[in-house]
């Protein structure tokens, strides 16, 4: 679990970009942040993994406070955190496989049996085993991602974030990463945290869902949650589109229908 507590951050040119934010990242969940560009989402996400330094508040990874570490502390807590970056981030110069094992070259003392292993077994929970002596350019862009998504695993993180894991993908791929990511989630008892823009990723696998507007948290839910929500913000910003107002509709159709029944 990542608990945030009143978290503040202001950039040198005095722009407060995160004021007071509170919330709980739930272990074993698909934790989404999600909001309009410039809202802070990024901000939030680039904070709790401690690439920026918040101004006031703290950060709890179990009870750990990452804003009273140092660095070497800060070094040794990387070492439970998987990164699955926007353009999946992997190395041309390297095949699949060297790809995966790149981080237990640099991180582990393993030998060479061990990381190979390790490597292999994480590329056949992805489904990439025919592709691991590929190049990044040889295989798709969904390959690509789930290779990396392969790496980001490869140490057996505690912690998992995600930034837009769906970027440049097609909504029939960005489906399968999700539930990928989803699935990985639950069986390794990850607490793993998104960034996302992707509105069928909030509805697919939007377990714990925080809203960011202007720098605050507007709301807290789940996906089955955000139908009823009376969040302005929130509202204009998920049924922007002509299609999720007629899936909410459909949703209020269905849920006033049930509510007559039981009366």
């Amino acid at each position: 679990m990542i608990e945030v507590n009143h978290a503040t951050k202001t950039f040198d040119d005095g722009k407060t970009v995160l004021k007071d934010v509170s919330t709980i990242f739930e272990t074993g969940k698909t934790n989404l942040i999600i909001g309009q560009s410039g809202s802070g989402k990024t901000v939030l996400m680039k904070s709790v993994v401690g690439i920026f330094r918040i101004n006031s508040g703290e950060i709890l990874y179990d009870g750990r406070n990452i804003t009273l570490m140092k660095r070497k502390e800060l070094n040794m807590l990387r070492r439970e955190i998987g990164m699955l970056f926007q353009g999946s981030a992997l190395f041309d110069s390297m095949s699949v496989l060297e790809n995966v094992k790149f981080p237990l070259d640099m991180f582990t003392e393993k030998d060479e049996k061990e990381k190979t292993e390790r490597a292999l077994f994480c590329l056949n929970r992805v489904g990439l085993d025919e592709v691991v002596n590929h190049a990044p350019s040889q295989i798709s862009g969904g390959q690509q991602k789930r290779a990396a998504i392969a790496r980001a695993i490869v140490m057996n993180p505690k912690y998992l974030f995600c930034d837009e894991p769906n970027s440049g993908l097609d909504p029939k791929t960005s489906l399968v990463i999700d539930k990928l990511i989803q699935d990985i989630t639950h069986e390794f008892n990850i607490t793993t945290i998104i960034n996302t823009h992707d509105m069928n990723s909030v509805m697919e696998i939007g377990e714990n869902i925080v809203f960011i507007s202007n720098g605050v948290k507007a709301w807290q839910g789940t996906k089955d949650e955000i139908f009823d929500t009376d969040c302005e913000p929130l509202e204009k910003f998920i049924f922007a589109s002509n299609l999720y107002k007629e899936i909410k509709k459909a949703h209020n159709f269905f849920h006033d229908k049930d509510s007559t029944k039981q009366k």
